[in-house]
């Protein structure tokens, strides 16, 4: 969703991953050995994020939501660009760079900009980690409950700009279920279970105004 903004993906062409090694920077092992060369790597994509700028479709699926307050949107993202143009998020599945959490006291949300404001929780004194999910956490089984309730429960499902190879996120599209809700991808690229869907628009997400006129 927020690739035309500029923000790089993690995986394909350009894909931060193919220039980070994520085991140096996007796991627990790497926050316990280095936690500021973790740290100073997440600021450096908080910074890069502030420098993109939200696209037609971001600015459109805004729109559409104060139409229609029941259109909710789920997010592999973690960059807050849906946030940065008032649409309410109703599951960051894989967290955001725009908050921090400590172990014993819960998370914290700083978005003071590109750097952190602080790097160590205010009350232990324990070094905060980015609240985001990294290669071998644990799923925030909260965040994902809130999403398959509202998947239980939608008549139209729209997947945007996803790969669907991200698992568990990637078993959230409801494929199988019965009575099944109308399934389409908006993808410029076709994906390997683009066959599933009952209607495939080949079109980056920046279009989204001309293909939802809901």
């Amino acid at each position: 969703m927020s690739a035309e903004s500029g923000v790089p993906t993690y995986r394909g062409r350009g894909g931060i991953w193919n220039e980070y090694n994520y085991e140096d920077y996007a796991c627990e092992l790497a926050f316990q050995h280095d936690p500021d060369s973790v740290l100073d790597f997440h600021e450096l994509r908080r910074s890069h994020v502030l420098t993109c700028v939200p696209h037609a479709g971001h600015l459109h699926l805004a729109a559409l939501q104060r139409v229609h307050p029941s259109l909710n949107i789920i997010t592999q993202n973690i960059d807050g660009m849906h946030q940065r143009v008032g649409t309410s998020v109703a599951a960051e599945l894989h967290g955001s760079l725009w908050r921090q959490r400590c172990a014993q006291h819960g998370r914290l949300t700083d978005t003071a900009g590109g750097r952190y404001r602080v790097r160590v929780c205010p009350r232990c004194g324990q070094t905060l980690r980015p609240d985001i999910t990294w290669f071998g956490d644990g799923i925030d089984q909260a965040v994902f409950a809130t999403a398959q309730a509202l998947i239980d429960e939608c008549d139209l499902f729209i997947a945007i700009g996803t790969a669907a190879i991200v698992w568990p996120a990637a078993g959230l599209i409801p494929f199988q279920r019965k009575p099944r809700p109308w399934l389409v991808e908006i993808n410029p690229e076709e994906t390997e279970v683009s066959d599933g869907f009952d209607d495939e628009i080949r079109q980056p997400a920046s279009k989204l105004s001309q293909l939802l006129k809901m």
